[in-house]
């Protein structure tokens, strides 16, 4: 007797943008399972996404290209955990207390990034080839912003308050953003990663504090 259960149905089509949509939230899925851009391949999104591997090919020319898209997002998804630490300051009339927090909550929420999300953070960064991807239209967040632009916001915004004086205003983002990096990268993948979450909140509030004062 011939079989005649119903079968899991196969996707073989997509409406307009809605594979290349496909393949990038599969290539998103392997960076946070696999810890990192090394874990994207072209094929098992394709498998993912229910078509055959040739169709990827549409939309993405090889894993590189899917591997930047990824990148990219992951970008996009740090420059939304900033947004989301700055949106959560208590309002305050106070132009230079409102200013500094801003600038502290950009740290915070790219080091947060870092530690919830440590497969996109590693694809984020280790895959970029020069500084100009951190700020491209793609990698940014719900406020049209990148995360070096809501730095550079931030710092803009220390100047206006009187905090930061202008002669030291030039390139503060490339002194800011390392320091920032560094702990952000031993937390997601260095030996700080052991330590209890309480640790690594209070060693991010010390740093905050140190590059508050420094800045």
């Amino acid at each position: 007797m011939r079989d005649t259960a119903a079968k899991p149905a196969h996707r073989s089509t997509y409406r307009h943008g809605a594979l290349r949509e496909a393949l990038l939230d599969a290539g998103v899925a392997m960076a946070r399972e696999g810890g990192g851009p090394q874990a994207i391949v072209l094929r098992e999104a394709s498998r993912r996404a229910g078509v055959a591997p040739n169709a990827a090919y549409t939309h993405f020319k090889d894993r590189e290209a899917l591997v930047q898209a990824v990148a990219r997002h992951a970008l996009a998804r740090l420059a939304a955990t900033i947004t989301a630490e700055q949106d959560a300051i208590p309002d305050t009339e106070d132009s230079a207390v409102a200013a500094r927090a801003r600038f502290r909550a950009v740290g915070a929420g790219y080091i947060r990034f870092a530690r919830e999300e440590p497969g996109l953070f590693r694809t984020a960064f280790a895959t970029q080839h020069d500084v100009s991807a951190v700020a491209e239209p793609a990698a940014a967040g719900p406020t049209g912003r990148s995360a070096i632009e809501l730095l550079t916001e931030a710092l803009n915004g220390l100047v206006e308050a009187g905090l930061l004086q202008p002669e030291r205003r030039s390139g503060a983002e490339f002194l800011a953003w390392p320091t920032v990096h560094g702990l952000a990268y031993l937390a997601a993948d260095g030996p700080l990663r052991f330590l209890e979450p309480a640790q690594l909140d209070d060693l991010t509030t010390q740093l905050l504090d140190m590059l508050d004062r420094g800045i």
